[in-house]
């Protein structure tokens, strides 16, 4: 962590801001929530924000407790601005923005419908300006280097970790009995793990070694022959990444261009909420920087997804539709995908953002005219002509709002069903599968 702290503090100064007020007494934010984020992402971001609002001397120091720190600079009258990360977990950031000891929560898992009503007197906190997506994360599996195992699908993950298969010849492997290790109930990522792959097959997890720190997590299973564990991307370190399979899904490797576009099984949206009823300018100021161009290559330096738009080539395989092959040999994906709310055919959150970026990107690269094809795809029907009619209908509403700035489309294509990246058995899945590319000629 520190590293990251010294490496941010070599980079250029940024070009100062309009300074924000300095409170009499206490912090000037309080940040609550995820370890993923609070344990050097959360503290990177805070401290370039600072340095964008022209503070002085900006460096970070441990807090009371474990897992917290204190980010501190000086403004140039000589007042010391203080703003406090405590990365207890996603959870406990909702619990401190309802008791009021948090200005801001960090999530590494999206609010539950529980957490949503809790805090209904703060406001909505799913609208747009509340739920901010600020970086992507994929869930590596790890395994100690030496194992010889390279894939593993997500039913294989569920009886892993519920201790239905508990010995790696099982899978194929040598090693004899499994060791499993995982975050703590408190854990973002554990949610996460939870949710994509033990809830979805009814299973809970078995006896584990549990860890709130990542690091220590993957670093006991570099050491361990037989070890198994879930870690954030930036933490694999030393271990050993295996590709994933999900339902009828291609195996992938936690790769930057696949957790990108969210097509990785266990790729995964980090959060900032926050608080409608906020009048806290740092707890705004920070939300902004973080998803300005500064604020999101801070994101990539520490190890995550940042979610500028780059070009991407796609090699054919002989898998792919002949329609989709044909695309991939004259164009470039773009590194995002257009996803949906929940049952709608509104664009979500993350995607209203995406598209401001992926607009940008069309005009510094002069592809406003004719440059641009959208392939949707969804998930499985009955009638593979309705999934197709969908998919195709599904590109249309992403078309409806490019054309509102300016995009002139060359074309729009329905793959319906095909090229699933998840398993269509559940909601999730099925989710994830409803989603429209973008590709630049």
């Amino acid at each position: 962590m520190m590293l990251r702290v010294l490496l941010l503090l070599t980079l250029p100064l940024y070009a100062v801001a309009a300074a924000l007020p300095v409170p009499d007494q206490g912090p000037a934010l309080r940040i609550q929530g995820s370890n993923t984020i609070g344990a050097a992402l959360g503290p990177a971001l805070v401290m370039g924000m600072m340095q964008y609002q022209g503070l002085q001397a900006v460096h970070s120091e441990p807090g009371d407790g474990a897992n917290e720190q204190r980010v501190i600079g000086k403004t140039r009258q000589g007042r010391t601005v203080t703003i406090e990360v405590a990365a207890h977990g996603s959870s406990t950031g909702f619990a401190a923005l309802k008791n009021l000891s948090a200005d801001l929560a960090a999530s590494s898992r999206p609010i539950k419908d529980s957490e949503l009503v809790d805090l209904e007197p703060l406001g909505d906190l799913k609208s747009p300006e509340a739920e901010q997506v600020i970086a992507i994360d994929g869930l590596a599996i790890i395994l100690n280097p030496q194992n010889p195992l390279n894939t593993l699908n997500t039913e294989q993950l569920a009886q892993i970790f519920n201790g239905e298969v508990d010995t790696w010849e099982a899978l194929g492997g040598i090693g004899g009995p499994i060791h499993l290790y995982a975050r703590d109930d408190q854990s973002g990522t554990y949610d996460t793990f939870k949710e994509l792959v033990l809830r979805l097959r009814g299973k809970p997890l078995a006896p584990a070694k549990r860890f709130e720190s990542s690091e220590q997590l993957s670093d006991a299973v570099s050491r361990d022959p037989q070890g198994i564990g879930f870690i954030g991307l930036p933490y694999v370190r030393q271990a050993k990444a295996v590709a994933i399979v999900d339902g009828d899904s291609q195996p992938m490797l936690p790769l930057n261009s696949l957790i990108a576009t969210e097509d990785y099984p266990l790729s995964r949206r980090l959060f900032f909420y926050l608080p409608p009823s906020s009048r806290n300018p740092w707890a705004k100021a920070l939300v902004d920087f973080t998803q300005s161009s500064k604020g999101q290559a801070i994101v990539a330096a520490n190890g995550f997804i940042a979610q500028q738009v780059q070009a991407i080539s796609v090699e054919p395989r002989p898998s792919m539709p002949a329609d989709y092959q044909a695309i991939a040999r004259e164009a470039q994906r773009l590194s995002v995908n257009f996803r949906f709310e929940e049952g709608s055919a509104s664009l979500d959150n993350k995607a209203r953002q995406d598209l401001q970026r992926v607009v940008a990107y069309l005009k510094s690269h002069d592809k406003l005219h004719k440059q641009v094809t959208l392939v949707g795809f969804g998930d499985a029907k009955n009638d593979p002509q309705r999934a197709a009619l969908l998919s195709k209908l599904r590109a249309m509403a992403v078309r409806r709002e490019l054309v509102k700035n300016g995009v002139v489309l060359r074309d729009i294509l329905g793959f319906g069903a095909q090229m699933p990246v998840a398993a269509n058995t559940a909601d999730e899945g099925r989710i994830k599968n409803r989603r429209v590319e973008v590709w630049v000629h």
